[in-house]
């Protein structure tokens, strides 16, 4: 038969952001995708709610595929962050130019 949600919640889950292990009752689901009510498939990361408030939660669509192409092994934080740099200024300057 179904469990019920308050023996499920009494699982303890890590925080991804601080470390710290706090009930799951305490917690909020992460996904990475930043869609986590389609949940066919996924296995979500967890944040405490201290660290759940002080994420920002502006859209983040392409994000992931944006850090995938600049991301090089051994590449340095100064040349990631150049590299980011450029390419959000690329994608924003062309999405302007489109408008007009």
């Amino acid at each position: 038969m179904w469990r019920s949600r308050s023996s499920r919640d009494r699982k303890t889950v890590v925080c991804i952001a601080c470390g710290d292990s706090v009930l799951r009752s305490a917690a909020r689901e992460y996904d990475k995708e930043g869609n986590r009510w389609e949940r066919h498939g996924k296995r979500f990361e967890h944040l405490c709610k201290s660290c759940y408030r002080n994420l920002c939660h502006q859209p983040r669509a392409g994000l992931e595929a944006l850090l995938v192409d600049i991301e090089e092994h051994g590449v340095s934080n100064e040349e990631f962050l150049h590299r980011y740099y450029d390419a959000v200024k690329t994608e924003y300057e062309s999405a302007e130019e489109r408008e007009r």
